[in-house]
């Protein structure tokens, strides 16, 4: 039987870059950092001081009521409004959409920190205490409760999942949406990441495990470079990217318009340890090539590769080990680059945003840019094409976006023009 295809036929985004895909990318097609000093807490305290957040968000303009809004975490909100985006850009309404076998699957890691974070600080009040910590602390930080939400407002009786897989969720969700389509359980799947994390609690964390960048709280926008030798970390970010993905003769039946086929999934494990991977790359580079198997690309057939890119030193040499063992002689010649530079590290959203950017490469035939790379670390073992500073028109037929998660998880998916 002839495998069903999958294609994305709607997108929508929440970001450090822009609130609208446009938006977005234009921002990264030019270079544009989102990152600055922390606004949502007082960082004073800490010894990082810098995030990407997301700015000018108004949730209720998607025609959600504040009665509906008190009853969602910051995360939760991002992933409703990139939802909305994309249904409307797919070319469905909640009515119809209905009619469809539909499901919906986010990829989340950290969920409602902003939740968890106000509960702890009423249970640790002395004037306070358990008995005035707020009563919807639980639904409101689960990590289900933003594909939950969005299956709520529109109406959504099929599968909804929140899928956890650090930093690999977005893309895991992607790939598995995909292979929910593929498998005949749905025709139509919203697939994709989100998270909002940046809270005192979630950042010291993070601190503490001496990840983050601490070296340009005095300037913020050059603070993640990834491949660079004067990288010291990543920087927090929030948001979400969202996808309309759908059976690919389901799409042409009714008219869509199509921005490019889901056409490859891999995943795999280090097996390794709790934060760190690889040093060989060897665990990624099998989610990477199960992902060219499964799309049936061969290595030299793929232009564009958005990496993993975190600004850290153990990420950005494992990951280039990686790409050596995955595409072999053609990763030479590949054009890579790392959005985060620009977007910070979304965690949980990560691989969404990612893959959106890989979407509008192969669209727009335009290779986006790694800034901050001043001075690459070749000596370090990143020698490969970062794409640095300033993006290249180029056409990309086929693109690759993988990314790697606490716990040796890694996930690849494969786009191809259409």
């Amino acid at each position: 039987m002839e495998r069903r295809r999958v294609v994305i036929t709607g997108m929508g985004v929440v970001s450090p870059v822009g609130n609208t895909v446009d938006e977005a990318w234009n921002s990264v097609k030019n270079g544009k950092s989102g990152l600055g000093r922390i606004s949502l807490f007082d960082p004073s305290r800490l010894t990082v001081q810098i995030d990407a957040e997301v700015k000018d968000f108004d949730i209720e303009k998607y025609g959600i009521s504040s009665k509906d809004v008190r009853k969602m975490a910051r995360f939760t909100k991002f992933c409703l409004a990139a939802s909305a985006q994309a249904i409307a850009d797919s070319g469905y309404t909640k009515e119809t959409l209905q009619q469809e076998k539909t499901g919906v699957i986010t990829g989340c890691c950290l969920g409602g920190m902003d939740a968890a974070n106000d509960g702890f600080v009423k249970l640790l009040d002395p004037e306070a205490g358990p008995s005035r910590m707020p009563p919807l602390t639980t639904p409101l930080m689960i990590s289900n409760e933003a594909s939950a939400n969005v299956s709520i407002y529109y109406g959504l009786k099929g599968p909804s999942w929140a899928l956890n897989t650090a930093c690999a969720s977005g893309t895991d969700a992607i790939g598995l949406a995909a292979d929910m389509i593929r498998s005949g359980r749905v025709d139509v799947c919203l697939g994709g990441g989100t998270e909002a994390a940046i809270t005192e609690f979630a950042v010291s964390t993070f601190i503490k495990l001496i990840a983050l960048s601490h070296s340009y709280n005095d300037c913020p926008q050059k603070a993640s470079r990834p491949f660079d030798k004067d990288r010291d970390g990543f920087v927090m970010a929030e948001g979400s990217a969202m996808f309309m993905l759908e059976e690919y003769e389901h799409a042409k039946k009714r008219g869509a318009k199509i921005y490019a086929e889901l056409a490859g999934f891999g995943t795999s494990c280090d097996a390794y340890h709790i934060t760190s991977p690889l040093k060989d790359g060897s665990g990624a580079a099998l989610a990477v090539t199960e992902a060219l198997n499964d799309a049936g690309i061969k290595a030299e057939e793929v232009q564009y590769y958005n990496a993993h890119g975190t600004s850290t030193h153990a990420n950005d040499v494992g990951e280039t080990n990686m790409l050596k063992l995955a595409f072999g002689e053609h990763a030479k010649k590949l054009h890579i680059s790392s959005t985060k530079s620009m977007t910070g590290h979304l965690v949980g959203a990560a691989g969404a945003i990612e893959a959106l950017f890989c979407v509008k490469a192969i669209n727009d035939s335009f290779i986006p840019p790694t800034i901050n790379l001043d001075n690459q670390d070749i000596e370090g073992g990143c020698d490969l094409d970062y794409t640095p500073n300033k993006g290249i028109s180029c056409n990309v037929d086929v693109a690759a976006s993988a990314s790697l998660g606490f716990g040796g998880h890694n996930g690849c998916i494969i786009l191809r023009k259409i």
